[in-house]
């Protein structure tokens, strides 16, 4: 299976993108950033992107890929509705029309977020953006976690997420205990991902029990 990883560079990208590198039957790996992951690996291709609103200048080179983890996200403090809207549905929409030109049977999972769906302006976006990929792909399959706990070196790229995760490492096995339909791990989260990916899902929207319920 051949994948491309959107976001590679952020917590849950480099969670996924190690699963991908990992698992024996993901033959390629292309990663699309703005800047590069900075990892080496034989099975690894990255396609560095300034302009995430157009993709028509690299489309030939997203061709041929069996399933997208689209990981790209960002919080919406701060943000103004038209801003986060932008940044959410628009580049993700952007991408996913490129690859659906080219490979119009691909696997698309979309990280969402526990809570799409309800009143806030960020989660109406989100459900926006879900509805819009499930139209678009029939394989595609939007992905809720709650908290999720990094793990193998893997860390966020905003220093104040990297200090509440380093604090909050040692409560994790509480928090496990406690809320365990709730909390994953990055690796767990990958590699549900990739099980999505090969054997699609009973259902298109997945919230964390659900992930959690899936053969990892």
């Amino acid at each position: 299976m051949k994948v491309i990883v959107f976001g590679a560079t952020g917590m849950v990208g480099q969670g996924v993108l190690r699963e991908c590198l990992l698992d024996p039957e993901v033959e390629n790996v292309l990663a699309v950033g703005r800047r590069k992951t900075g990892q080496q690996n034989p099975k690894l291709g990255e396609l560095v992107h300034t302009d995430f609103l157009d993709f028509s200048a690299v489309e030939g080179e997203l061709a041929g890929y069996g399933a997208c983890f689209f990981c790209l996200g960002v919080s919406s403090a701060g943000m103004g509705e038209a801003e986060y809207r932008r940044v959410t549905f628009d580049v993700t929409m952007a991408a996913a029309r490129a690859l659906a030109k080219r490979n119009p049977e691909m696997a698309f999972i979309y990280i969402s977020g526990a809570g799409t769906g309800g009143g806030a302006m960020w989660a109406r976006v989100k459900r926006e953006t879900e509805n819009a990929l499930m139209a678009l792909f029939k394989s595609a399959y939007m992905f809720r976690p709650g908290y999720i706990q990094p793990l193998h070196g893997v860390s966020s790229s905003t220093r104040w997420v990297r200090v509440a995760y380093a604090l909050g490492a040692p409560l994790y096995p509480l928090w496990k205990a406690l809320f365990p339909k709730s909390v994953m791990t990055t690796e767990q989260l990958g590699r549900a991902m990739l099980h999505v990916a090969r054997h699609g899902a009973p259902q298109r929207v997945l919230e964390s029990r659900d992930i959690l319920a899936l053969p990892m």
